[in-house]
């Protein structure tokens, strides 16, 4: 899976979400992941990095 469609996929999941529907005011996706604000002011920076799993 790419990068870029994993955060179009995260984005389009919070942004659909009923559990944040009545708080969020705002999210932005960027190369680097996204920005998500809240009605109440606060603002959350999602990174997303690939990295390689390590299973046990």
């Amino acid at each position: 899976m790419e990068k870029a469609y994993f955060v179009d996929t995260l984005f389009d999941l919070i942004n659909e979400s009923n559990a944040l529907e009545a708080e969020l005011q705002d999210i932005s996706a960027n190369r680097e992941g996204l920005t998500v604000i809240m009605k109440d002011g606060t603002a959350f920076a999602v990174t997303v990095k690939e990295t390689n799993p390590t299973f046990p």
